[in-house]
Protein backbone atom coordinates (compact mmCIF):
# COMPACT_ATOMS: atom_id res chain seq x y z
CA UNK A 1 0.00 0.00 0.00
CA UNK A 2 1.50 3.34 -0.96
CA UNK A 3 1.45 6.62 1.15
CA UNK A 4 0.04 9.87 -0.56
CA UNK A 5 2.61 12.09 -1.54
CA UNK A 6 2.98 14.49 0.53
CA UNK A 7 1.34 18.11 -0.64
CA UNK A 8 3.49 20.92 -2.92
CA UNK A 9 5.13 23.69 -0.82
CA UNK A 10 4.70 27.36 -2.21
CA UNK A 11 7.79 28.06 -3.61
CA UNK A 12 9.63 31.13 -2.59
CA UNK A 13 10.74 33.32 -6.24
CA UNK A 14 14.49 32.89 -5.07
CA UNK A 15 14.50 28.89 -3.79
CA UNK A 16 14.49 26.31 -7.17
CA UNK A 17 14.06 23.28 -5.12
CA UNK A 18 11.89 24.10 -1.81
CA UNK A 19 10.94 20.79 -0.85
CA UNK A 20 14.35 19.36 -1.41
CA UNK A 21 17.44 22.01 0.22
CA UNK A 22 15.13 24.09 2.26
CA UNK A 23 16.28 22.63 5.49
CA UNK A 24 20.14 22.44 4.49
CA UNK A 25 22.08 25.19 5.89
CA UNK A 26 25.83 26.05 5.88
CA UNK A 27 27.03 25.90 8.57
CA UNK A 28 31.04 26.76 7.65
CA UNK A 29 32.89 27.93 4.65
CA UNK A 30 33.87 26.05 1.49
CA UNK A 31 37.44 24.55 1.76
CA UNK A 32 39.51 25.33 -1.07
CA UNK A 33 40.27 22.82 -3.73
CA UNK A 34 43.16 20.62 -2.61
CA UNK A 35 46.26 20.50 -5.71
CA UNK A 36 47.48 17.60 -6.49
CA UNK A 37 50.12 16.12 -9.44
CA UNK A 38 47.68 15.88 -11.63
CA UNK A 39 49.90 15.20 -14.21
CA UNK A 40 50.97 11.48 -12.33
CA UNK A 41 47.53 10.92 -12.04
CA UNK A 42 46.48 11.21 -15.75
CA UNK A 43 49.77 9.31 -16.53
CA UNK A 44 49.13 6.46 -14.46
CA UNK A 45 45.41 5.88 -15.53
CA UNK A 46 46.67 6.17 -19.08
CA UNK A 47 49.01 3.54 -19.02
CA UNK A 48 46.55 1.62 -16.94
CA UNK A 49 44.10 2.24 -19.74
CA UNK A 50 47.56 1.24 -21.87
CA UNK A 51 48.10 -1.82 -20.60
CA UNK A 52 44.89 -3.12 -20.81
CA UNK A 53 44.55 -2.69 -24.02
CA UNK A 54 48.26 -4.14 -25.02
CA UNK A 55 46.83 -7.30 -23.00
CA UNK A 56 43.45 -7.96 -24.33
CA UNK A 57 44.84 -7.20 -28.22
CA UNK A 58 46.27 -11.34 -28.40
CA UNK A 59 42.61 -12.77 -27.55
CA UNK A 60 41.55 -10.74 -29.95
CA UNK A 61 39.48 -13.50 -31.34
CA UNK A 62 38.02 -14.82 -27.94
CA UNK A 63 36.48 -11.54 -27.55
CA UNK A 64 34.98 -11.50 -31.32
CA UNK A 65 34.02 -14.90 -31.03
CA UNK A 66 31.87 -14.26 -28.05
CA UNK A 67 30.87 -10.39 -28.99
CA UNK A 68 33.25 -8.69 -26.54
CA UNK A 69 35.31 -6.66 -28.95
CA UNK A 70 34.26 -3.77 -27.53
CA UNK A 71 36.37 -4.13 -24.58
CA UNK A 72 39.22 -3.64 -26.62
CA UNK A 73 38.67 -0.59 -28.03
CA UNK A 74 36.65 0.83 -24.69
CA UNK A 75 40.43 0.06 -23.05
CA UNK A 76 42.08 1.82 -26.94
CA UNK A 77 39.21 5.12 -26.47
CA UNK A 78 40.67 5.75 -22.18
CA UNK A 79 44.47 5.35 -23.74
CA UNK A 80 43.37 8.10 -26.39
CA UNK A 81 41.40 10.66 -24.18
CA UNK A 82 44.11 9.86 -21.24
CA UNK A 83 46.68 11.36 -23.79
CA UNK A 84 44.13 14.03 -24.35
CA UNK A 85 43.67 14.82 -20.78
CA UNK A 86 47.94 14.81 -20.26
CA UNK A 87 48.06 17.23 -22.80
CA UNK A 88 45.30 19.45 -21.06
CA UNK A 89 46.81 19.12 -17.42
CA UNK A 90 50.38 20.07 -18.81
CA UNK A 91 48.57 22.82 -20.64
CA UNK A 92 46.68 24.08 -17.54
CA UNK A 93 49.29 24.14 -15.71
CA UNK A 94 52.02 26.05 -17.29
CA UNK A 95 49.03 28.76 -17.54
CA UNK A 96 48.37 28.49 -14.12
CA UNK A 97 52.51 28.86 -13.50
CA UNK A 98 52.20 31.98 -16.13
CA UNK A 99 49.30 34.06 -14.39
CA UNK A 100 50.93 33.49 -11.42
CA UNK A 101 54.59 34.89 -12.63
CA UNK A 102 52.70 37.74 -13.80
CA UNK A 103 50.70 38.35 -10.92
CA UNK A 104 53.98 38.48 -8.98
CA UNK A 105 55.42 40.69 -11.24
CA UNK A 106 52.57 43.14 -11.55
CA UNK A 107 52.90 42.88 -7.67
CA UNK A 108 56.65 44.04 -7.50
CA UNK A 109 56.14 46.95 -10.11
CA UNK A 110 53.51 48.56 -7.94
CA UNK A 111 55.82 48.54 -4.74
Amino acid sequence: MRRPAAPHQEAAPDTPYPDRMSKWKATHETPEPLEANDVATVLVGTAVWFVLFIGQLPFYGWYADHGHTWWIWTCLAGTLLGLFGLWYVRARNTALLRDAQSAQSTQQNVQ
